[in-house]
């Protein structure tokens, strides 16, 4: 057998270069203003202009683009757009070369500079690093670059802690930036403080009226959308979950609840809720309010009340509890006089004859076993029922309704005045507190007697913040009923009052509970105590 000749062709690192020399280098470059350079007003423009003239000015090289996101965290890629679209066209092979200044302009995460690196050197696309002087086609181990990644992490992380702690201590102080972004009802004004916006403000107010005048979210979604009022973010689509957020912002009452949100990992950067892992700060009284304080107390009530129910669109359910439905004023306020349970709107159907009747729910669901004296209403007689029991009222009761309203307020608020005031309380608290700290001192070694004086001053400071948060609660309560009556009183005095025809909207805002005991008697019962009892005829 013949024998094979194989001949050895010398390696020729430059034919390489010398092919590649036949076309200019397409070199991109990347840059990105950190954190603290902020301030620096042009440090953006100043790289830019940087390496634009680095690289049209460099021999064998062609611009590729200049790919920068001005003022993007480096802890993560996934919202810088520039550098996730110069990756995009270094794996289309547009790009030969990648330029940028230093590690911590390229990733200040460890894994996510190793990783990117990694991919591009796979493709065959270098990175050089300025700053550190670091070429990957001529890097024979990652340690170097994966030990200077971890230096950029660290320092990322350090000035992340600075700036968190810098945050903090302004809450503590009452100093935070009002975000005026996407935000309603408010903007920034001359002096830097927030300021209404008059237009902006009006659609708080019909969405705060309209919730508390009965309407669901959803209902307030359609009406805000007919109307073609725009969102925030001038949008015409409302949501549900948007207008929720709008009841339930303390910003429209004036108030500040700052640091409810947190960032539980520096790199991931997840926002989490604050439910206790951090301290909260109130600021009262902040800026001008568009709700009053009283009325953002009674749309907070009745978010807890709707809360309570059971959704309406479940299925039924063999339950005495109640759905919220914000269809019919009855709904929730309809209660059988012999089991306690809610009263149901049903559509009957007798030869061809349609006839709404309100019926005891625990009567439809249990059969008469359970409520078998709970009569059946027919709804227009019940209408003419409450129409007349409110023109009585009217016409000659409203001397009668303010004395039983004032007793109603009076009878709220009586418990609160038994008590010290909450200032007095507070000063027995920094009392107490001063001589905690004094008995703290001379506490040296272990002694029976001191330690069971501090612990029994810590619970007497436990027992008086109780006590004070409790008659606060309470003076609350008394504002939003001294509200309520103030708001019925007028509504039943006022001259426009249309007592015509049978109003969802009148029931919602001035009946409390309607309680049916027969077909021939039902009480109501006006928000504030007073109650009228009338044939349902």
């Amino acid at each position: 057998m013949a024998q094979k000749t194989v001949t050895e062709i010398p390696a020729n690192p430059l034919l390489g270069d010398l092919r590649k020399r036949k076309r200019k280098l397409r070199v991109a470059a990347y840059c990105r203003v950190s954190t603290e350079e902020e301030e620096q007003q042009n440090s953006f423009e100043v790289q830019v202009a940087y390496y634009t003239d680095k690289i049209t000015h460099h021999e064998g090289w062609q611009l590729a683009g200049i790919f920068a996101d001005d003022g993007i965290s480096g802890v993560s890629t996934k919202k810088r757009e520039q550098f996730n679209k110069m990756i995009e066209l270094c794996r289309k092979k547009k790009i030969d070369l990648v330029l940028t200044k230093s590690i911590s302009r390229f990733a200040r995460n460890t894994l996510d500079c190793i990783k990117h690196v990694r991919i591009l050197k796979s493709w065959g696309i270098p990175v050089i690093f300025e700053k550190e002087n670091i070429d990957t086609s001529n890097m024979n181990s990652e340690m170097i670059l994966t030990c200077l990644s971890s230096f950029a992490q660290a320092e990322s992380e350090s000035i992340s802690g600075n700036v968190t702690k810098g945050i903090r201590m302004g809450y503590r102080q009452g100093r935070f930036s009002f975000r005026y972004k996407n935000f309603l009802g408010y903007r920034k004004g001359p002096d830097g403080e927030p300021e209404i916006v008059p237009e902006e403000a009006k659609i708080i107010r019909l969405i705060a009226q309209n919730y508390l005048n009965g309407d669901s979210l959803r209902t307030i979604k359609e009406t805000l959308e007919s109307m073609g009022i725009p969102t925030a973010t001038g949008n015409q689509n409302w949501s549900t979950e948007a207008i929720q957020r709008i009841l339930q912002n303390e910003k429209y009452m004036g108030d500040v609840l700052l640091q409810k949100t947190y960032t539980a990992d520096f790199v991931e950067g997840k926002v989490k809720k604050n439910n206790g892992e951090l301290p909260q700060y109130y600021i009262k009284d902040n800026h001008p309010a568009i709700i009053p304080r009283k009325m953002f107390y009674q749309i907070q009530e009745e978010i807890a009340r709707r809360k309570s129910k059971k959704p309406a669109n479940t299925k039924k359910a063999k339950t005495n509890r109640g759905r919220f439905t914000s269809k019919y004023a009855l709904s929730e306020r309809l209660v059988c006089g012999n089991c306690g349970c809610y009263f149901r709107r049903v559509t009957w159907s007798i030869h061809g004859r349609k006839q709404i009747v309100w019926r005891c729910i625990n009567r439809l669901e249990f059969g008469p076993k359970s409520c078998g004296n709970s009569p059946s209403l027919e709804e227009t007689a019940l209408h003419t029922a409450i129409l007349e029991a409110i023109r009585s009222l009217v016409q000659g009761q409203q001397e009668e309704m303010a004395s039983t309203l004032q007793d109603a307020l009076i009878h709220c608020i009586a418990g609160e005045k038994e008590e010290a005031s909450p200032i007095v309380i507070e000063n027995k608290i920094k009392e107490l507190e001063i001589e905690f700290d004094r008995l703290l001192v001379l506490v040296v070694d272990e002694n029976d007697i001191i330690d069971h004086k501090l612990k029994k001053i810590s619970e007497t400071i436990l027992k008086l913040k109780r006590q004070k948060k409790r008659i606060e609660c309470a003076a609350e309560r008394s504002e939003v009923m001294e509200s309520k009556v103030k708001e019925v009183m007028g509504l039943i005095s006022a001259e426009n009052l249309d007592l015509t025809e049978y109003s969802d909207t009148l029931v919602y805002r001035i009946i409390e509970r309607i309680t049916v005991f027969s077909k021939e008697e039902i009480r109501i019962r006006f928000i504030g105590g007073f109650e009228i009892t009338q044939p349902p005829h």
